[in-house]
This record gives C-alpha cells, sequence and structure tokens, in this order.
C-alpha cells in the first residue's frame, strides 16, 4: 500500500497480523524495509495487533526525502496514522529505527501510547566507541554519499544473488549467524534487499541523521519507553544504551546476557508485542 507524505512522495506500507487489532507502528533499521515486519506475523495475529509496516523516504517504493531530519520522524509515522484511521499506536523500532520511534514520541507524544526501542542506535553523545563499521558507514554519508550509495548497491546485488548468510552476518556477532533459524534468515535477506530495491538515498541520510546532532530534546520525552538489547550486540555495544536509559526518566531497559544484535529482535517478539494490548 502506499499513501501520499506532503502531497508529493510516496510512502509506502503494509500491514501484518490482526486488521482489527491493537495498532502498533514497525519501524524498521539501516537499512530496512517493510518486510521485517514479517518476522512479527504470527505473534501479532495470536496477540490481536494490527502491524503497521512503513517504509522510511528512500528506502524500497517510499520516494526519498534527501533533506529530512529525525524532527521529519513522526511526520511521517503520522502520515500512515492518518491514512489507516488510527488515532494514536504504540511503537516498535529496531536497530536504526530506534531514533526514529523516540523523535515521533517527542514530537508526536499524543498519538503514542508506549515504545519498545530493539538493539536501538544511542546518539552520539552518550556513545563512548563506535564500531568501526558504523564510523566508516557515517564518514561516508557525510562526505561522499555517491560514494556510499554505490557501495549499498554493489551489497545489495550480493545479498539477491548469494545465501542469506551474507546479510544476516551484518547483524549477529561472530559466529552468531549460524543461530538463526532459515525463515528468519531468509526475511533478513529480503528485507536487506528491499531496501535498496529503488533507492539508495534512504541510508545515506538515516546514517548521516542518527550520527550527528540528533536535534530532538530527549528531556521532553513523556512517554513510557522500554530499551530491549543483547549483552553482545556487537553493532550497538550495550554501554551507551544503559547511559541512554538511565537519563531518561520514563525509561526502562531489559538486557539479554547472551544475545547480539539481531537475536536480541527474535528473542524479544513474543514478550514485547503482547504489551501494546
Amino acid at each position: 500500500m502506499t499513501t501520499s507524505l506532503d502531497g508529493d512522495r510516496n510512502l509506502a506500507y503494509t500491514e501484518y497480523g490482526c486488521s482489527d487489532g491493537v495498532p502498533v507502528v514497525f519501524l524498521h533499521g539501516t537499512p530496512g524495509s517493510h518486510r521485517l515486519g514479517a518476522l512479527f506475523e504470527t505473534v501479532a495475529r495470536e496477540q490481536g495487533i494490527r502491524l503497521l509496516a512503513f517504509e522510511r523516504p528512500g528506502y524500497g517504493y517510499s520516494t526519498p526525502w534527501p533533506s529530512r531530519s529525525l524532527r521529519d520522524a513522526g511526520t511521517v509515522v503520522s502520515t500512515v496514522l492518518d491514512d489507516t484511521n488510527v488515532e494514536r499506536a504504540g511503537l516498535v523500532a529496531f536497530s536504526g529505527g530506534g531514533p526514529h520511534a523516540l523523535a515521533t514520541a517527542v514530537t508526536q507524544s499524543d498519538r503514542v501510547t508506549r515504545v519498545d526501542v530493539v538493539s536501538g542506535a544511542v546518539p552520539p553523545d552518550v556513545s563512548e566507541e563506535q564500531p568501526a563499521t558504523q564510523r566508516l558507514l557515517a564518514g561516508l554519508a557525510t562526505r561522499t554519499p555517491t560514494l556510499l550509495r554505490g557501495l549499498f548497491r554493489g551489497q545489495a546485488w550480493l545479498a539477491a544473488r548469494l545465501d542469506p548468510s551474507l546479510v544476516v552476518s551484518q547483524y549477529t556477532a561472530a559466529g552468531g549467524a549460524a543461530s538463526i533459524p532459515d525463515d528468519a534468515a531468509a526475511i533478513v535477506q529480503a528485507d536487506f534487499v528491499t531496501a535498496f530495491a529503488r533507492h539508495r538515498r534512504g541510508a545515506v541520510t538515516d546514517f548521516r541523521n542518527t550520527t550527528s546532532d540528533w536535534r530532538v530534546d530527549l528531556d521532553d520525552l513523556e512517554t513510557d519507553v522500554c530499551f530491549w538489547h543483547g549483552e553482545n550486540d556487537t553493532n550497538v555495544p550495550i554501554d551507551g544504551v544503559r547511559r541512554l536509559a538511565a537519563q531518561l526518566p520514563t525509561a526502562q531497559l531489559r538486557v539479554l546476557d547472551d544475545a547480539d544484535h539481531l537475536q536480541t529482535l527474535l528473542q524479544t517478539v513474543p514478550e514485547m508485542l503482547p504489551r501494546h494490548r
């Protein structure tokens, strides 16, 4: 499904679970697409959840919006809610979707019931050590975005043709890819390929926005937030998440002792979604 964003851009989204269930909006990672929402399909249907999974501008079939900032995240989420006749909804965000969920809760607080951030990225001022790969991608997004778009094009071409483990290994700790079930690995692969199906600008914009000043005052956050994070997360080290959670009065942190970036998402779905009912 698509709707109009600000009159001149398409915004693509799909639904999982129950069409008449409790509305929850899913915010994919960086990169990502609506396809990752398929991981929630069974639990959402069993728990009576209507999961709305959209593609941020510049991903999949959503029109690029290179100048968008994190403060525009609420406008995007509200567009999905308006198109589906939903007044208020919970937010579930994975990885790079975390900053957009928090920004939405700040700027559109009247439309958000609660926020769950899984393996979420944190502001640069609370992250003492950013992984080398993330630093590289952030630098390319800022200084040579054309080169980064070319890199993503090549990665997507390979991902569509090789084993899903190529993509899964980007979201797991060393050796962790083997622990991901085949059906989940196939969804993660499809998510990555769909993210770059038409554009590469969405990921470039996200890396630029989330690794610099968010320009969102999290002190204004009044919505209940739960951070779900793995102790073995090498994509987003947990120390920064601990510091962020400690700074937010409405936040709690749930730590998964033996989970990495992607394992945390898979393990938390059954417990997390029912909290939105």
